[in-house]
């Protein structure tokens, strides 16, 4: 049912926005690329048991499935690996420049040039036949004014170089929102998962070793945020988003993905102790009431 998928993706953005607590410390020890290059190994490999028990469950229960042919089996594990190569090629590009890009910008216009993929999304559906009614769009309006009274109080909107590389990072992460509502009804969620993951920590550790100096006390030094960041956010988040996204509308998905915005200001506000102006809370419940505007049009469908 859509409203499961809807509170599997809103545990996701739940995570995700605690995790830019995670993120944000994490770059105090060690650099973007070794910071990714960890966190993502340890998401793939939490997933490898993961995978083992579920195929393990699956052959001692049956389930009635119809027998698979070898050729059938083949296209399967194609499918597969090219959507692991893909979604994970995104990945590690939209992770890096938006980690980058952060030591460049302030953090509340990362977070809202990030989230710009609420809007990139349907307009690159469109060239997809993604269709999406009125009520969506009118979300998709609602959520960038809240956005704007969350995370840019005080900032303008001068276009830096770090501004400019966490555009290019929202751009990314919409690609990868519609890479994923692709190859996620094709494929085993968590398997798919467990390659990107492993794609973009090779991929950095590459980037790592030509451009930074990674030293492994750093690296035990930053072990809190490197292991939230790569169990919860990387593991746990991102297999939740390919699951959450099977059979929604990819502009759906990222409305409610956005919400991480909302939830990186309320974490950091209980966490670290940041407080909320009045003008953020009400970008809180702007947001919110763009997801529930955009949960509208299919109630009466079911």
């Amino acid at each position: 049912m859509k409203w499961k998928n809807g509170l599997l993706l809103l545990l996701t953005a739940t995570i995700w926005g605690v995790a830019f607590v995670a993120q944000s410390v994490g770059m105090e020890y060690i650099g973007p690329f070794t910071f990714n290059a960890v966190r993502c190994s340890i998401g793939g490999a939490v997933l490898i048991p993961v995978i083992f028990l579920a195929d393990w469950l699956e052959k001692r229960e049956g389930q009635g499935k119809k027998s698979v042919t070898g050729k059938e089996a083949a296209q399967e594990r194609k499918t597969l690996l090219v959507g692991g190569l893909s979604c994970g090629l995104i990945f590690f590009l939209a992770t890096n420049f938006q980690q980058i890009g952060i030591m460049y910008t302030t953090v509340g216009k990362a977070g809202f040039i990030t989230a710009c993929y609420i809007v990139i999304v349907p307009v690159l559906g469109i060239f997809l036949k993604k269709a999406c009614g009125p009520a969506v769009w009118g979300a998709v309006t609602l959520a960038l004014i809240g956005l704007y009274l969350l995370c840019m109080e005080g900032d303008g909107f001068s276009i830096s170089r770090g501004d400019f590389l966490v555009l290019i990072c929202a751009v990314l992460f919409s690609l990868h929102i519609l890479a994923i509502d692709y190859f996620s009804p094709r494929v085993n969620g968590v398997k798919l998962s467990c390659i990107q993951f492993f794609i973009c920590g090779i991929l950095s550790a590459v980037f790592m070793l030509f451009t930074e100096k990674p030293v492994l006390a750093d690296i035990f030094a930053a072990w809190a945020p490197i292991l939230y960041a790569g169990v919860m956010s990387c593991g746990v988040a991102y297999t939740l988003q390919i699951i959450g996204q099977k059979g929604m509308n990819p502009t759906l998905s990222s409305l409610i993905l956005s919400l991480e915005s909302s939830i990186s200001v309320l974490a950091g506000w209980m966490i670290l102790g940041q407080k909320l102006s009045q003008r953020q809370l009400l970008g809180c419940a702007v947001m919110f009431g763009a997801i529930v505007l955009a949960q509208l049009p299919d109630k009466p469908k079911t």
